[in-house]
């Protein structure tokens, strides 16, 4: 895959996979020529791609502190003096914080503006960046397509909590997650729901796409929310699907379908 331009707004949205898995997102307003990354786990291809645009990287936005999304970070400022943008709970573990910001703060990529959302869950610092103007969310591993992220830090209340957050941005909203897990998290959402008929819709539409070795990521949030098992916790499909009766506290089902995935 190379990296793909994807116009949203005031943002030009460029897509960079990087390891096995990963994708770091550029951001960059035409209106005032800013640049920033979101969770660069690698220096070397942020910046390649930058110089081959004629772009100058000015910020780095953090969503957590795992390395497979900060590894970038130490490079990417000695090249540009960039200035770093994360939560200051997770001061200890990202490096050189610049500019701390929790829940409810924004920020700001030239003309193009982000509220800060608190996600935590997978880790207990996770947040997210939502740029209302260009649909855009940048959610880390809080949420990925037809999936979320494993729970290494926050708990199940806290997770769920998390999601229901972002389930409730509009229909519009595309999802800039942070991994290519679609294929792996598609087996086990048709495994839990096998009546819900637009998850089988959209499956046959994910069989082309990656029959071709096309990227599926982003993702729109509306389709999310029809076929996403982990946004459909308060659904008694998936509470009769772990066992549990239909009505159940949606926190018990999201556990039950968390720990499901974990040994699927």
């Amino acid at each position: 895959m190379t990296p793909e331009g994807l116009q949203a707004d005031a943002l030009e949205i460029v897509r960079i996979p990087v390891l096995q898995d990963n994708y770091v997102w550029l951001l960059h307003c035409r209106a005032t020529g800013t640049t920033a990354v979101v969770d660069p786990a690698e220096a070397d291809p942020v910046l390649s791609v930058c110089a081959r645009h004629g772009w100058s990287l000015s910020l780095v936005l953090v969503t957590h502190h795992h390395h497979d999304h900060i590894g970038g970070i130490p490079a990417l400022r000695q090249a540009t003096g960039c200035k770093v943008v994360a939560n200051p709970a997770d001061s200890g573990r990202i490096p050189g914080i610049d500019l701390a910001v929790t829940d409810g703060d924004s920020v700001s990529v030239g003309q193009a503006r982000a509220q800060v959302m608190a996600v935590p869950g997978h880790t207990s610092g996770h947040i997210a960046f939502y740029f209302a103007g260009a649909r855009a969310l940048f959610c880390g591993d809080t949420l990925f397509l037809l999936g979320c992220g494993r729970m290494f830090e926050g708990t199940p209340e806290q997770f769920w909590s998390s999601l229901v957050r972002l389930r409730a941005l509009p229909d519009e909203t595309r999802v800039y997650c942070a991994h290519e897990y679609t294929a792996m998290n598609r087996r086990f959402a048709v495994a839990v729901d096998p009546e819900n008929t637009a998850l089988k819709e959209r499956e046959s539409v994910l069989e082309a796409c990656m029959a071709y070795g096309c990227p599926t990521v982003p993702g729109v949030l509306g389709q999310e929310k029809a076929t996403n098992p982990f946004l459909r916790a308060d659904v008694p499909a998936l509470a009769r699907a772990v066992g549990l009766e239909a009505g159940a506290d949606p926190v018990a089902v999201f556990a039950a379908l968390r720990q499901r995935k974990d040994t699927f």
